[in-house]
């Protein structure tokens, strides 16, 4: 799930940057820079960008896992912690990014270690600049200047004909990623159906707004022959292949009556 930070996620998010910075930076960079790394994105800097709401977080089963922080067009301090690293949240913390960015800007701009270089590349980053900072020690941080031009959301989302599968979701949710949706759109009347996993068959109603966010109520059969019924908002986000994914929250409305997040993502 990626959500806002609060002002009580401060610790959990310098500790994400301490982590990663003390555990990661020293095989890349002498002891200068990484000391520049750590005084750079000391507290009150990340006080004051939380504070502005700029700053996002990752979580997985209520750990946050990792951090960005998105002012206007440019991204920074996107960083992951060392043991969840190489598992897809910085690709994902990416790709929210540049749809947020992309909802008003038509390039994002980001500054890339050596080492992140070649991901960047691959993303459709182009070098404009490098750049050199004196450090401690008589050490030298080199570092990129990357840009990457983008289209603008298209104003309004047809889900009409596309289908989509979960990528995560709460444990006390049903669907997984054997579930699909098929989606339908007419005017701002939307509906879906879904099987796969423990769903039998469900089926979705609800109405879409101008930004392409949903409401809807749901219900399904599941395996157990129980009759499930629920209620969810989604917001969609574009992913850096073009295709939509929607960051969901839901409540069932029946049984415990618990609520959870989910994220699915166009095939």
């Amino acid at each position: 799930m990626i959500r806002l930070a609060e002002m009580t996620d401060l610790e959990s998010v310098l500790q994400i940057i301490h982590d990663t910075i003390s555990d990661i930076y020293f095989h890349y960079y002498a002891k200068g820079v990484v000391n520049f790394f750590l005084t750079h994105h000391r507290r009150e800097n990340v006080l004051s960008d939380i504070e502005n709401g700029i700053v996002w977080l990752s979580e997985e089963n209520e750990c946050i896992v990792g951090t960005v922080t998105i002012k206007e067009n440019v991204v920074n301090r996107l960083f992951i912690l060392p043991e969840y690293q190489s598992r897809g949240y910085g690709s994902q913390l990416m790709d929210f990014a540049e749809a947020k960015i992309a909802e008003k800007f038509s390039h994002i701009h980001i500054d890339s270690s050596l080492a992140a270089k070649e991901m960047y590349l691959k993303r459709g980053y182009q070098e404009k600049k490098t750049c050199r900072i004196p450090a401690d020690n008589g050490d030298v941080l080199i570092y990129d200047e990357m840009e990457k031009r983008v289209a603008k959301q298209r104003d309004r989302i047809n889900y009409n004909g596309k289908i989509f599968t979960p990528q995560s979701n709460t444990e006390n949710g049903e669907v997984d990623e054997e579930t699909i949706f098929y989606y339908f759109q007419e005017n701002d009347l939307f509906w879906a159906e879904y099987n796969g996993g423990d769903v039998l068959k469900g089926h979705i109603i609800g109405t879409v707004d101008e930004n392409g966010e949903l409401d809807f109520h749901y219900q399904h059969l599941n395996k157990n022959r129980q009759i499930r019924i629920g209620k969810c908002h989604s917001i969609p986000y574009t992913l850096g292949n073009g295709k939509i994914a929607l960051q969901e929250k839901w409540q069932w409305l029946n049984g415990d009556l618990s609520s959870g997040e989910s994220v699915v993502v166009e095939k």
